[in-house]
């Protein structure tokens, strides 16, 4: 089962790497991971993404909680939230294939970021599934490029992950 998980996670060299080893010397995997900054400089928000057992998830969030620099963290899923993804995918844009993508990306709500004579590079935002259906629309020998920057997830309404 997919899970989202929330950290805050105070801002400092090797936070990180003492998250993500926590998840690797339990031999668990990171499908996603983002850190950034946070509304305060001295914290910074973690999303990580991961798929295990409500067991598995309820040990990494124990062990989580144990760390020194993390403040707190929530477990997305186990409310409404709200996920987007962004990604950039340059193609190879020639002769007619160049109106045939306009079209894909004018039905996929996406923006075309950068023109040259032979490809477009082209920007998506949404969820996973929606990149993924764009991925399979395209012709595989059409794409040239793909940069993905992973999930990150935020509660809907009045859930909040402050301190």
């Amino acid at each position: 089962m997919k899970h989202v998980i929330a950290v805050l996670i105070e801002n400092e060299s090797g936070a990180l790497s003492r998250v993500v080893g926590l998840f690797s010397a339990r031999g668990y995997n990171i499908d996603s991971l983002i850190v950034a900054p946070t509304e305060d400089a001295s914290l910074s928000r973690m999303t990580i993404q991961t798929t295990g057992s409500a067991e598995m998830i309820e040990q990494v969030t124990k062990h989580l909680n144990r760390l020194v620099e993390v403040v707190k963290v929530v477990d997305l899923t186990e409310g409404a939230y709200i996920e987007r993804e962004h990604m950039m995918i340059k193609v190879r844009a020639v002769g007619k294939e160049r109106e045939e993508v306009k079209r894909m990306v004018d039905i996929f709500r996406g923006r075309i970021i950068d023109v040259t004579d032979k490809s477009y590079t082209i920007e998506l935002t949404g969820d996973q599934a929606k990149h993924d259906a764009f991925l399979g629309a395209m012709d595989r020998s059409a794409i040239l490029e793909t940069v993905r920057t992973g999930f990150s997830g935020i509660g809907r309404g009045e859930r909040l992950l402050r301190i």
